[in-house]
């Protein structure tokens, strides 16, 4: 019989911390202070932040974490995508306006999301809300309408850079750690020189070995990656 898996301890949740900075570390520090640790005082600025680099490089997995970390501060945030389908309009009690994959907005959501920005930055009462988004392109080069895309690149604008092997073996690494599982140096191997080398889809690879692993009740091995790709 199959053993049944639970979700608990399978999915890890994104956060700075575990975030593998590499050549990113200016990015992830003015996240942080825009953030506070704490100990800190958050330094966010009024004029808004824009990340951008390849698929894989970390865009989504650092505004998922800032939003945890202001869920976790008290505060609510609005989250907007291409794939979600029915986004709220804007709300006066969000700390922050957090935009991902705007490079795949279609004409609602570029007027959604302009709407949110100028909300945002200039409402209409109480303080200013911090813009967060992330794309695929440079703010000039990105395929949206003018009002957005300029405002997109006004503030703060990172690079994000794909990480090189040896430090995708150790994100890798700290995300097996992370889910208590052993990935043992020919795992890994395996898996860099088979599949797609991103990060994305190295980290959605070891999350579905990790459960299969567990229903199966094997360790994680060669053979047993092979079974699951065998698998309708």
């Amino acid at each position: 019989m199959k053993q049944l898996v639970l979700d608990i301890g399978l999915a890890t949740v994104p956060t700075l911390d575990r975030f593998f900075a590499g050549p990113n570390g200016a990015a992830l520090q003015h996240l942080r202070l825009a953030l506070g640790d704490g100990r800190h005082a958050a330094t966010r600025s009024p004029v808004p932040s824009y990340l951008w680099g390849e698929p894989g490089s970390g865009k989504t997995h650092l505004l998922q974490a800032v939003c945890q970390s202001l869920r976790e501060q008290g505060a609510s945030v609005g989250w907007l995508d291409p794939a979600l389908s029915a986004p709220p309009d804007f709300d006066e009690n969000w700390a922050a306006v957090v935009l991902d994959d705007v490079q795949s907005y279609d004409s609602a959501r570029q007027a959604l999301a302009f709407n949110w920005f100028v909300n945002a930055i200039s409402p209409a009462s109480g303080a200013q809300r911090w813009v967060l988004a992330a794309g695929s392109l440079p703010p000039a080069d990105l395929p949206l309408r003018e009002d957005l895309r300029s405002r997109l690149g006004w503030g703060h604008v990172f690079q994000l850079q794909l990480l090189g092997e040896a430090e995708r073996r150790s994100v890798l690494r700290q995300e097996a750690d992370a889910r208590g599982v052993f990935l043992g140096d020919e795992v890994m191997d395996y898996m860099l020189r088979r599949f797609a080398r991103d990060l994305g889809s190295l980290m959605q690879l070891l999350e579905r070995l990790d459960a299969f692993a567990l229903s199966t009740r094997r360790a994680i091995t060669i053979p047993l990656l092979k079974t699951m790709l065998e698998q309708p």
